[in-house]
């Protein structure tokens, strides 16, 4: 008995042992390799991911850099232990006054 779809197009090029190792390469590489596609992807978003954080630890860096710059004079190194730890000389008083709109941003 003769096969009826041997003079196919479509039979040969599905008979073909190439074309099934082929399938099963792309296949295997596109899911179930270490280095397929979807870990690509997942890896591609933690590189983009870091480089955006990198960035921004730059950036905090630079105004690092710029603070420590301007504690160096010690009229601004007596500004900023004012200001940020309250700190006063012997001979002042300090009187915090906080205002009903600095209470509800706390908030």
């Amino acid at each position: 008995m003769k096969n009826p779809f041997k003079d196919k197009t479509w039979f040969k090029f599905l008979s073909n042992k190439y074309v099934w190792v082929s399938l099963s390469f792309f296949t295997w590489m596109v899911f179930l390799d270490n280095y397929s596609y979807f870990e690509h992807r997942f890896l591609n978003k933690q590189i983009d991911e870091l480089e955006d954080n990198a960035t921004y630890y730059q950036g905090e860096i630079k105004k690092d850099e710029e603070h420590i710059k301007q504690l160096k004079n010690p009229m601004q190194v007596e500004k900023y232990a004012r200001e940020k730890y309250y700190m006063k000389k012997d001979s002042e008083d300090i009187y915090i006054v906080e205002f009903n709109s600095d209470s509800l941003k706390k908030k």
